[in-house]
Parts: structure tokens; sequence; C-alpha cells
């Protein structure tokens, strides 16, 4: 009997050349979130923020959040929007970027948001063959996937940042399945620290009680883009690292 193969893939941030191929030879593709690019930490020439403020402002804020200045960050934010209507700036690029992605997206694909997502505009890009999924479970091959998008709340202040306590109950309605996708990482050290960033991510902590209790087959995430350990087995749980797909432009095959 064939093979049956999901493409995964997360942390897009506006790599549409590479998404437009990234259901090639699979029978579905899986996003786990973070489409948007409002700044890329390795090119601080591309993303909304240099687009509306240069690169020069881009690369101090990166210099002070990278130093975990967060507040003279902030600060330093607060000054350049200070004469932009920064609602309807940010959505207008959001939507200019949504309307390239989602149209890169193949058939089928089923997704989630990221921490830097805006929920609220997905359905009105996500075409008939795109299915968003959010504390919910779908069969994919025979195989039952969880979706638990988004992520936890940081200093970092992104747009879909939830409660812990929002954040478990979603796990929690998702239940047992065989393939547990969500944005954001267990809460395992090995797997939230960004050796290039030189800092830790935040991971769940209701995600990795989750994983102990229903024994999932794997657990897929996303979020840390340069993983001090890409994967690593919890008990019976294969967890997976599926990113940085920005920088890659490659998916993980996850194929039974």
């Amino acid at each position: 009997m064939p093979a049956f193969r999901v493409n995964v893939v997360s942390d897009v941030h506006g790599n549409a050349a590479d998404l437009a191929r990234a259901g090639d030879g699979a029978d579905a593709l899986v996003c786990l979130g973070d489409l948007v690019l409002f700044l890329d930490y390795a090119d601080h020439s591309r993303g909304i923020f240099p687009d509306l403020f240069g690169v020069r402002n881009a690369s101090r804020i990166v210099e002070l959040r990278t130093a975990r200045r967060f507040e003279e960050a902030r600060e330093f934010g607060r000054r350049l929007w200070a004469g932009v209507d920064r609602g309807p700036a940010i959505e207008a690029a959001v939507r200019k970027q949504y309307a390239e992605l989602f149209a890169a997206f193949p058939t089928p694909t089923y997704a989630t948001y990221g921490n830097v997502d805006m929920p609220a505009l997905w359905r009105e890009y996500a075409g008939p063959g795109t299915t968003v999924l959010d504390g919910e479970r779908v069969e994919i091959g025979g195989r039952v996937f969880g979706f638990v998008g988004g992520g936890l709340r940081t200093p970092m202040r992104t747009p879909y940042e939830i409660s812990d306590e929002e954040y478990a109950a979603k796990v929690e309605a998702v239940g047992e399945v065989d393939v547990l996708c969500t944005h954001i990482p267990p809460d395992v050290p090995e797997l939230l620290y960004d050796t290039v960033a030189r800092r830790f991510e935040r991971g769940s902590r209701a995600l990795l009680d989750a994983i102990r209790r229903t024994r999932p087959r794997y657990a897929l995430f996303g979020h840390v883009h340069q993983p001090l350990v890409q994967r690593m087995r919890v008990g019976a749980t294969e967890c997976v690292n599926v990113g940085h797909f920005a920088g890659s432009g490659r998916p993980w095959a996850l194929e039974w």
C-alpha cells in the first residue's frame, strides 16, 4: 500500500516562493503558523518594520531586543510609531502579505496560527482548500491531528499571545490524537533555547503535561528558529521542531 505523506512547515515569515512548493510530493500540507514577516532578525531590510521605518531603525530595535533591553526597545518603538496610525498601517501590510501567502497554499492545507499572526484576518484569506484549526482536531490520511495555535505572553508582546489558562484550555479541548501540532514547543529547556538569539523562548507546561498523559506519536511545533535540540523523545512521543521554514525553504515530511 502506498505511503501517505504530510509535509509540515512552520515560521514561514513571508517566504511565499518556497511555500508554493512546500506541498510537492505530499498528500497534504500542515502549516503551524507565523506567516507574517514583521522583522527579519537576520536581514534587517525585510519585513513590515523596515518598510515603515527604514533599515537603520530596524537594526537598532533588533540590537535592543537581542540584549533583552525590552523597555528601551518599547520606548524606541513608541517614538517611531508616534507619527503613524499604527493599527491601519500594520493591518494593511499584513493583508498584503496574507494575500500572497494564502494564495501559495496547496490543496489541501491544514493550518493554525503563530504568535505573530492576526487570526481575525485568516478566514478572509483562507481559500476552500485551506482548513484553519485552533483547539480542534481533524483526520488526515487515517490519523488524527490536533492543532493548537498562538503563543504565550512574553515581553515581546506579539499579536497573538494568550494566557497560560486559555492555552491550556485549547490543549485540553484537542484531547488524545496521533499527531499534536502546535506553534510553540512544550516546556522542555532543550527545545526552547535559540542558539542564535541566545535566549529561551516560552513553551507550554500544559502542552508538556498533555504529551506525557496522552502519548501522541508525534508532537510537531516551530517558534524556536535555531533550536539547541531539533528533535527528542518525551516518553512515547517524538517531539520535532519543524521550523525555521523562512530560512531553509524545506518542509519536514511525515509518512506512514
